[in-house]
């Protein structure tokens, strides 16, 4: 199958004033967040990719531009992002737009460290959707990309910090509950290869370095025991 990279959106204005931005329209990234988006493009440009997927939420949008630019300035095809409203960040509902440091002392804030699964948001969606709809929407993706361009296509989806690691928790076999455990900052890559087997995380919640060893070919006969040479 197809390899995919999780990019999360750069920093948003509403990320540096700490506030919980949610579906909230107008919220798009502030200068660090523009170079944030920029650093991953060319970071992800060692790699020609076969598909851009976007959450339509405008900071996403212009992190998949910053992406699809660096791919042209690369020399590599040229690449439309496509908007996927199953990536949507989390409906937070009433929750939407309040400060952090308010929702802190609201009794849910305890559930949804501890208990994830168990959270709705009044007025919004819960975190189990959220979850199934954004896992959902990967898996067919791939299926889509791998049937189009090869088991060793590589593809980019922009999406949200909730949405990643509910992503990534699912590819690891964790538990929603555990979800937690998993960090993944502003603009950060994140890599699942999604194999016939399992799904295989090759890296979290990454900031800097070298993405050209995607263009190996996938290893093939499962995980390796004793863990293999390294992509060559």
């Amino acid at each position: 199958m197809a390899t995919l990279l999780l990019v999360r959106h750069g920093r948003t204005t509403a990320n540096a004033s700490g506030v919980l931005a949610g579906r909230t329209p107008g919220v798009v990234l502030d200068d660090t967040g523009v170079e944030q988006a920029a650093r991953a493009g060319a970071r992800i440009a060692a790699v020609p990719i076969a598909r851009l997927v976007t959450s339509p939420q405008e900071r996403c949008k212009q992190t998949a531009k910053a992406v699809a630019d660096a791919q042209r300035g690369a020399g590599h095809p040229a690449v439309r992002a496509r908007s996927e409203k199953a990536l949507a960040e989390c409906d937070y509902g009433d929750w939407q737009g309040q400060p952090i440091k308010e929702l802190l002392n609201d009794p849910l804030w305890r559930t949804v460290q501890q208990q994830p699964s168990a959270v709705t948001f009044p007025g919004g969606e819960s975190m189990v959707v959220m979850q199934h709809r954004a896992v959902s929407a990967v898996r067919r993706i791939d299926a889509a990309v791998t049937a189009e361009h090869g088991a060793e296509a590589v593809w980019v989806a922009v999406s949200h910090g909730d949405i990643i690691k509910a992503l990534l928790a699912d590819a690891l076999g964790l538990h929603l509950d555990l979800f937690q455990r998993i960090h993944v900052d502003p603009a950060s890559v994140s890599v699942i290869r999604f194999a016939p087997d399992r799904p295989y995380v090759l890296a979290t919640n990454t900031h800097d370095g070298d993405l050209s060893w995607l263009r190996a070919k996938p290893a093939e006969g499962g995980a390796v025991v004793g863990g293999g040479a390294g992509p060559r």
